[in-house]
């Protein structure tokens, strides 16, 4: 299902969605764990980027493993980018729980007029910023183990 489109193979194409959007959305993650304002600007944002990258490495595994019955194992690439949905899910949760708990807590502000962050939500923050940094360090060795299957011979031998 996910092989060719207009005879290009769908991984490439796929694959670089996923490393464009998982990043942002571990930037923005960071961003959002670490400074409570921007939450209610840019959380939302934040969700989706996070949303759409992990509803795209299904399709980038399944078009990997139909490109690699074309072109050959990838070796330890595979195995990587398997394992890579275990990193998003993690990311779009918690993000998603920090925005979810940021906008509860807005609404719900102290008769003096003052708001504080529950426990609750620091600690989904510290789980995020956790996530963000498991997931970018995940999407560098799925690209970089991906980068020399494609092009390690061929620049080496140069």
């Amino acid at each position: 299902m996910f092989d060719l489109v207009n005879g290009l193979p769908v991984h490439p194409l796929v694959v670089h969605a996923v490393v464009v959007l998982l990043p942002l959305a571990c930037l923005g993650t960071l961003a959002i764990a670490l400074r409570p304002a921007w939450r209610e600007r840019y959380g939302v944002l934040v969700v989706a980027c996070a949303a759409v990258a992990t509803v795209l490495i299904p399709v980038a595994t399944s078009s990997g493993e139909a490109l690699e019955k074309r072109v050959g194992d990838p070796g330890r690439h595979a195995e990587l980018g398997d394992q890579l949905i275990w990193f998003a899910v993690p990311l779009l949760v918690l993000s998603l729980a920090l925005v979810v708990l940021d906008r509860r807590q807005r609404r719900s502000v102290e008769p003096t007029g003052e708001r504080r962050t529950p426990v609750l939500t620091r600690a989904v923050a510290v789980l995020a910023l956790v996530a963000a940094i498991a997931a970018s360090v995940q999407v560098y060795r799925v690209g970089d183990s991906g980068a020399k299957a494609v092009w390690g011979d061929q620049v080496a031998a140069r």
